[in-house]
């Protein structure tokens, strides 16, 4: 019996493939991300005056990036899968108009409690405002990374699954602390 070839969209089967072949196909993206974090630890230290002016702000650095991951996460596997099902036909623009208005009511209610907390937590109505701000951003702007990132893997006939997530996620990252950081600017400084 011949084997098929190969469809370049096809999803891995771990539960075939070797592991020295798995390792090969997920250790390139890895890498990128490995890199985007080395990266996303130099944006940190750029802002150090604002970190010095308010330690605080560093508190709210792992839910800010966890947030905006968890929302571009969510979407981007919805999208994924949406993109293996072949038989329908995905309206892109559509589709990532409508994530990114889920991604803001998100981000307006997520927002919302973190500012709210912040604010009593710190007695400081100006992180509690920063955080709010960030998430409402943030969550605005992540399903597009999301939607964006697989879509053009797809389109360049690599496997969306394999190089979306880390690539998405370190991009996301990133952004994620320039808006924090860039607010937070604007606010304290």
């Amino acid at each position: 019996m011949e084997k098929e070839p190969k469809d370049e969209h096809r999803e891995e089967d771990v539960s075939e493939e070797s592991i020295n072949h798995l390792i090969e196909h997920r250790i390139p993206w890895l890498l990128v991300g490995l890199l985007g974090g080395l990266f996303a630890t130099l944006i940190v230290s750029k802002y150090e005056e604002i970190l010095a002016s308010d330690v605080r702000l560093a508190f709210f650095i792992p839910i800010i990036v966890y947030l905006s991951d968890a929302v571009g996460t969510q979407t981007e596997t919805i999208y994924v899968r949406a993109l293996s099902n072949s038989s329908k036909k995905i309206s892109f623009a559509r589709y990532i108009l409508k994530e990114s208005l889920v991604g803001m009511g998100l981000g307006l209610i997520s927002g919302t409690i973190l500012g709210i907390f912040a604010t009593y937590w710190l007695k400081s109505s100006v992180i509690g405002l920063t955080i709010g701000l960030t998430m409402l951003i943030n969550l605005t702007l992540a399903p597009v990374l999301a939607v964006v990132i697989p879509n053009l893997l797809y389109k360049r006939h690599m496997d969306p699954a394999l190089g979306a997530g880390p690539v998405a996620t370190i991009i996301q990252d990133l952004i994620s602390l320039l808006v924090y950081f860039l607010i937070a600017s604007v606010f304290l400084l």
